[in-house]
């Protein structure tokens, strides 16, 4: 299930992925948490941070905590 934002659709692993991103944790370990490689974490970081209209990483968690998703 999704979870829908402002017109915006964000998966639940989506918003697991930037939780731990809040939480402070480096995008390796990220991956090692979700069992996917560093490189898979900043594509799908990547994607996420397009479909919300940011630039980065720390953006993109701002906005998720903003809006309480996280």
């Amino acid at each position: 299930m999704d979870v829908l934002t402002e017109g915006i659709e964000l998966s639940h692993a989506d918003l697991a992925l930037l939780a731990e991103l809040a939480k402070g944790v480096t995008v390796d370990r990220v991956g090692r948490r979700l069992d996917i490689s560093g490189r898979t974490v900043r594509r799908r970081l990547r994607g996420i941070c397009d479909r919300i209209g940011v630039a980065t990483a720390i953006e993109a968690v701002a906005w998720a905590a903003r809006r309480q998703l996280i």
